[in-house]
């Protein structure tokens, strides 16, 4: 059985809370990623993605200078266990409709999946059931 731990990236990119929203996008850009897990000290507090810096800047465009991080970030993060299957976190994901989820191992984030690599995924094993 395939587990969220197999497509998950493993890579956890995170920026401060204090941090701009353009140093956010600018870190989303240059990783080429959807989404920072945000930190506060030692602890990740929520997660930021491309999806709240757009609405940010179609809102409020002359705030947009001022905002950090921490006033855009969806917090707590919605996490799902690495052992998990794909179907379990689409699920999970379109009754929170969100796009990103954090991944866990013994409760600690050591990854994060999102609907483009269950994209990948399911491609994948549309592929498989095609071949047969």
């Amino acid at each position: 059985m395939a587990t969220i731990g197999q497509f998950m990236t493993r890579d956890v990119i995170f920026i401060h809370e204090e941090a701009s929203i353009q140093e956010a996008a600018q870190a989303m850009h240059s990783k080429r990623t959807g989404s920072l897990l945000v930190k506060n000290n030692d602890d990740f507090t929520g997660i930021v993605t491309e999806t709240d810096v757009v609405r940010a800047v179609a809102e409020q465009p002359a705030e947009v200078g001022q905002l950090t991080v921490n006033a855009l970030m969806s917090h707590p993060i919605i996490t799902v266990d690495r052992n998990m299957s794909p179907h379990y976190a689409r699920d999970l994901m379109a009754g929170q409709k969100i796009r990103h989820l954090g991944v866990t191992e013994e409760d600690k984030i050591v990854g994060v999946i999102s609907v483009r690599d269950l994209l990948g995924y399911f491609k994948t094993v549309s592929q498989e059931l095609e071949g047969e």
